[in-house]
């Protein structure tokens, strides 16, 4: 089905009073060397993806503002960062692994006391459903649970020595340094929350910047952060890119980057390190997932995954379906029933029970996305569903683009939003060929029941995508999965474990086995007089 234009957005009474938001959230407070600074500078309005009905006048309502910080601020807070990080020697970084998850596990006590008022914000912020937006809050306390339980266990499996050779070693991880995170605007929580905690909970000190959009949904954890942690381990920053994280990069003193946004973006910022050597990075970048659909698939099973796969948080996911490519044979019949699957989706607002289709929260997003309908459907394509394109204001109801082809933009930009391209192929050599040649690699889907057929894809596949989905949609999870890309896909592997060791380095301390090692090995041992050197582990 579409959507009514003229009713869509809601007046204020419409909206249920549980999920209304309050009064205007004006955040000039930011978190620094553990203590809660007042901005007394610009401030940047938050508007909601969510537009009221004011009298017939639709527009979006603006919710809060949160601080525009300057360089100066900035670099403030990074500073706070390398005087807790210390060369290593800072309360933080060389707390006993058993304390720095004592402290974690104190915060996830203390978020988990603002869920509602962080859901009610992923809702209002970013246009996520409530479904999604519990979701992701409950994902995001079971990831910290499970970093708390993993980094235990690389605990346990490090506290012996290793013998090989004649020399004895023990292999501990340690912190890189200081480390500025980002996440992105689709998951604020759980993709920025997937690299902060585990660089944290690691030793590292933090600068985080909040996404460009979900600003305000980190206010309520702000008291939580700085409750939790040391002065200067966690320090939260906001305002434009350019302006606080540029003189960041510049300076020269920041040890880890991680980074969930474009590849263009992380490369200029890493550009900017005058020792790009020595900067240790975790990207997760863009995508151009495709759906393989082959015409041995079952195409109800096809039809239900690509339709999830490619409108789940109306698209806005990097793992979402980017492009489907279709064999031939079956075309037809898969649109059919892609179709149907796709008219039973309900549009509305975000607590809405049932709802798929919510507002866009990238002001421009529907323009941008008319421009790349209107490139396709001036070279042969057709919009195929009934009301496919129509938008008002920050709605955009889903556009399938039916038949695509090589010289579309949408074939290969990365739409990052609900719209649907559909390219028919008769050879497995042409898919192996679009997956050869994409500039992108992170996962790809591969709907199909003939053996061979889907073997050989998978071997195509391997060497260029970080994961081959079979006849399901692209997901990151389970978080115990590795979750990693090719190309200019990401840099670094994510996962509860993979994460505890892309956020901190090896470092070994050896010696020959004689008697006069093992005596004073085991005297430093025996008396505690080293962190490090230690066979002490947690249970």
């Amino acid at each position: 089905m579409s959507f009514n234009k003229d009713t869509f957005f809601p007046t204020p009474t419409e909206i249920p009073e549980q999920y209304r938001l309050g009064d205007y959230q004006e955040q000039r407070e930011y978190l620094v060397d553990g203590k809660l600074l007042e901005w007394a500078g610009e401030v940047n309005p938050i508007a909601s993806p969510v537009c009221l009905n004011l009298d017939g006048n639709v527009a979006p309502a603006v919710i809060g503002s949160t601080p525009l910080l300057d360089a100066e601020a900035s670099m403030g807070a990074l500073n706070a960062a390398v005087n807790a990080y210390s060369s290593g020697h800072g309360e933080w970084p060389s707390m006993r692994i058993e304390e720095r998850i004592a402290h974690v596990e104190k915060f996830l006590k203390l978020m988990r006391e603002q869920r509602d008022e962080v859901v009610k914000l992923l809702m209002w912020e970013i246009g996520k459903n409530l479904k999604d937006s519990e979701k992701e809050f409950d994902r995001t306390c079971d990831y910290i649970e499970d970093t708390c339980a993993s980094l235990k266990e690389l605990d346990r499996n490090s506290a012996g020595f290793e013998i090989e050779q004649g020399t004895m070693a023990q292999i501990r991880r340690v912190p890189f340094g200081v480390a500025v995170c980002m996440g992105p605007y689709n998951y604020p929580l759980n993709e920025t929350f997937s690299t902060l905690i585990p660089a944290l909970i690691m030793g590292n000190t933090i600068v985080f910047k909040p996404a460009k959009y979900g600003v305000l949904l980190i206010r309520p954890l702000l008291k939580a952060f700085q409750e939790s942690f040391p002065a200067g381990a966690v320090n939260i920053i906001y305002g434009s890119g350019h302006t606080t994280i540029t003189p960041l990069m510049e300076s020269g003193k920041v040890d880890v980057f991680a980074f969930i946004g474009t590849n263009k973006g992380a490369a200029a910022l890493k550009k900017l390190h005058p020792k790009p050597h020595r900067l240790r990075s975790v990207l997760g970048l863009d995508a151009k997932n495709p759906g393989i659909v082959l015409k041995h698939a079952d195409l109800d099973v096809a039809a239900s995954e690509c339709v999830a796969g490619a409108l789940s948080f109306n698209g806005q996911r990097c793992t979402a379906l980017k492009i489907l490519l279709v064999q031939e044979d079956i075309a037809e019949a898969f649109v059919d029933k892609f179709l149907a699957q796709l008219a039973t989706l309900k549009s509305g607002m975000p607590w809405e029970t049932g709802v798929a289709l919510t507002p866009l929260p990238e002001p421009g997003k529907a323009q941008f996305l008319e421009q790349l309908v209107a490139d396709a459907t001036s070279k042969g394509a057709k919009v195929i569903n009934e009301g496919g394109g129509e938008f008002a204001q920050t709605f955009y109801y889903p556009a399938v683009l039916y038949p695509v082809t090589p010289e579309m933009r949408v074939y290969r930009e990365e739409q990052f939003g609900p719209v649907i391209p559909i390219v028919t192929f008769e050879t497995l050599d042409e898919v192996s060929d679009y997956i050869v040649n994409a500039e992108f690699g992170q996962q790809l889907s591969i709907f199909g029941t003939e053996p061979k057929e889907v073997a050989r894809l998978i071997d195509t596949s391997a060497s260029q995508v970080g994961r081959i989905n079979l006849n399901a949609q692209c997901q990151r999870g389970p978080d115990t999965f590795p979750f990693n890309g090719r190309k200019d896909s990401a840099e670094g592997t994510l996962s509860v474990s993979d994460a505890l060791r892309q956020f901190s380095i090896r470092t070994v301390v050896a010696a020959k086995v004689n008697d006069a090692s093992k005596e004073l090995v085991g005297d430093i041992i025996r008396n505690g007089e080293s962190d490090f050197l230690s066979t002490e582990y947690i249970f």
